[in-house]
């Protein structure tokens, strides 16, 4: 009985939540084809689940209830261990596993034909992007200092960006055929090549995934930015750590009512491609050496400069005229979200007032 299990691990803003949720959406006509995107149980989706199995697996909880992931991993991998045909696992924070972690998550697939893809993008677009997001995380830190210590390669997302480290910890033990490397296509590209790719990679027909994900992390603008730094220093807001403000800043706000506003993008620093092009040469020069399966273009990770006369603006030194904007129109939001919401203290009283009357 042949048991194929891809594992995903990332790398973050590679088109991750959009993969995972057409996936998802999909899992009954994947399973006709011998494709399975597990899950504990179908009050649980597989994004979720295989999010609690991951942390499980890196003993982490990033924020959430104390024991909320734990026994995942092993639940995780009793259903891919005990079904047949072609099993994909996704999730973006294994990228910078250890190699002690990595070596369990092996041992415990043992007679799985496991193989590893990894999606790379190119850096001009990958760090705004995850600068971006540690924002809308809670993170504090201004874009300078982001971009400092990525280049000194301390934070996190850069861990888990950095293709040769992460493929070298994954790839032990795995023969190079079944390590898979996605590029992400440049801006201009078909919409539905990135999907594509990750077919290919899986051994699928995107043809068995036909319902598309609406699920995007759009990017925010330098305003906007901005604004929900200034409210995470404000707010004191600890990375994960606050679920009421994480649904209305995060959610409602990042993620919805400031996505759209016409605002600068949040774009990689003209001095700074220089070193971000030649880390895409080694990254190149490494898979080229390395014998891996490619899937896509390797020249896709090489950033595209700006063109000349391209305006620049620094997130960091943002206008003040356009934070203001930005901000009304977070409090805007933020004040018809709280208008929308019952008070308890009404309700109950509304409740009382009504018995009183009917007695």
């Amino acid at each position: 009985m042949s048991r194929v299990v891809h594992l995903h691990i990332g790398a973050p803003k590679t088109g991750t939540t959009y993969l995972q949720h057409r996936l998802s959406r999909n899992v009954k006509n994947l399973a006709r084809h011998d494709v399975h995107f597990p899950t504990r149980n179908p009050l649980v989706s597989p994004e979720l689940f295989q999010f609690r199995a991951a942390l499980d697996l890196l003993g982490q909880d990033w924020g959430g209830q104390p024991g909320h992931a734990d026994g995942a991993w092993p639940q995780l991998v009793k259903r891919l261990t005990s079904r047949s045909g072609t099993s994909i696992v996704s999730h973006e924070i294994l990228a910078p596993a250890r190699p002690e972690v990595i070596a369990r998550a092996m041992r415990d697939l043992q007679g799985c034909e496991v193989h590893v893809t990894y999606s790379a993008r190119d850096l001009a677009r990958a760090l705004p992007a995850a600068w971006q997001e540690s924002v809308k995380q809670g993170r504090k830190w201004p874009y300078r200092r982001f971009l400092n210590r990525v280049e000194n390669g301390h934070p996190w997302f850069y861990r888990a960006f950095d293709l040769p480290s992460v493929l070298a910890n994954w790839s032990g033990g795995v023969p190079p055929e079944r390590i898979h490397l996605v590029t992400v296509p440049q801006r201009g590209a078909d919409p539905g090549e990135l999907f594509r790719r990750f077919c290919t990679a899986f051994g699928i027909d995107p043809a068995w995934a036909p319902l598309d994900s609406d699920r995007l992390n759009t990017s925010l603008g330098v305003a906007e930015t901005q604004v929900i730094r200034q409210l995470n220093r404000r707010m004191d807001r600890a990375t994960r750590r606050e679920k009421e403000y994480d649904e209305l800043i995060r959610e409602l706000l990042a993620q919805d009512k400031l996505v759209h506003r016409d605002s600068e993008p949040v774009r990689l620093p003209p001095a700074r491609f220089a070193w971000a092009t030649e880390r895409a040469e080694s990254w190149i020069e490494w898979v080229k050496e390395s014998g891996i399966h490619v899937v896509g273009d390797v020249d896709d990770l090489l950033p595209v400069p700006p063109a000349e006369g391209e305006p620049y603006v620094n997130p960091d030194k943002v206008p003040a005229r356009a934070v203001l904007a930005a901000a009304v129109d977070a409090l805007s939001a933020m004040t018809r979200e709280a208008a929308s919401r019952p008070d308890p203290r009404h309700t109950l009283s509304a409740r009382i007032r009504q018995f009183r009357e009917q007695t």
